[in-house]
């Protein structure tokens, strides 16, 4: 079979979530977002909303969310769809880093750093099933500590295909940045290697893109277009170079413009703070800390 795979892209981000089925009504979705609106601080349920749509429409049982790591752009979608559809959330047990690291930050005294807030933590190597379908968690840190790509098995044969959440982008925009806390850019290189060394044909779904003038959003790329052209980690780009080039680049983003409320939520598996007293939640600006 061709693995059945629909994506969404939420402009606002410039996320994609994946919806991966079986072919016979199981499914996981990959990496759904949830809308927010910085100046109002307000949920927008609407990127979600899509994802449920398409599965109530094909009939499809949610068996999985899966986070490939603690994103810092978006919030997640995983609890409005889970509260709706079911399914187990679960993301790289290199969560408790990123967790340990972020609690002293936003003073989050109440929150766990053990993973305990999702479902299921993954190993590298680990194996689980998506319905027919089989399933391999790749720990693939740099980016963060707690980045995973999850290898889909074609059951007749045919590319295997890999979410593999920021560590990649398109071939003309290079790689996820590395200068978040846990992030190191020669872990993220040798990450990336691990992933470039599967078969040539091997279908590799991207979290996010930001395409240029000219050409439109894409979501799908293969091991060997990244191995031919990709601007940082081409074949020939050896690691010394690829690092000197990242730090550089890194040295003059700007914190993503949702990374104050996504990681603060997206560490607690998608799920705001604990309300006050008066019933309403708080998300914390830490001063003078990032």
């Amino acid at each position: 079979m061709t693995l059945s795979i629909q994506s969404f892209f939420d402009a606002g981000t410039s996320t994609f979530t994946h919806v991966l089925d079986d072919g016979a009504g199981d499914c996981a979705v990959i990496d759904p977002v949830l809308g927010f609106d910085p100046h109002a601080g307000r949920t927008d349920p609407r990127p979600a909303e899509a994802v449920g749509a398409y599965l109530s429409a094909r009939g499809l049982r949610l068996q999985w969310l899966l986070e490939t790591h603690a994103h810092a752009d978006h919030l997640s979608g995983a609890p409005w769809l889970q509260r709706r559809f079911g399914g187990t959330l679960a993301i790289g047990r290199g969560i408790t880093q990123v967790q340990q690291a972020f609690r002293g930050i936003f003073h989050a005294e109440d929150m766990a750093a053990d993973g305990s807030q999702f479902g299921r933590l993954f190993a590298d190597g680990e194996t689980f099933a998506i319905g027919r379908l089989q399933a391999t968690a790749l720990h693939v840190p740099g980016h963060t500590p707690a980045d995973v790509a999850y290898r889909i098995a074609d059951p007749e044969g045919g590319p295997d295909a890999v979410f593999v959440g920021d560590t990649l982008f398109m071939p003309d925009l290079g790689t996820a940045r590395c200068d978040f806390p846990g992030g190191d850019a020669p872990t993220l290189f040798r990450s990336i290697r691990r992933l470039l060394a599967l078969p040539p044909e091997t279908a590799l779904y991207l979290c996010h893109d930001y395409p240029p003038a000219g050409r439109t959003a894409t979501c799908r790329t293969t091991v060997a277009e990244q191995r031919a052209a990709n601007i940082h980690v081409r074949d020939g780009v050896d690691e010394a170079a690829f690092v000197e080039r990242r730090q550089a680049r890194d040295a003059t983003l700007a914190l993503p413009v949702l990374m104050l409320p996504s990681v603060q939520v997206n560490m607690r598996a998608g799920r705001l703070p604990p309300a006050e007293a008066n019933g309403t939640a708080y998300l914390k600006i830490p001063v003078d800390r990032l």
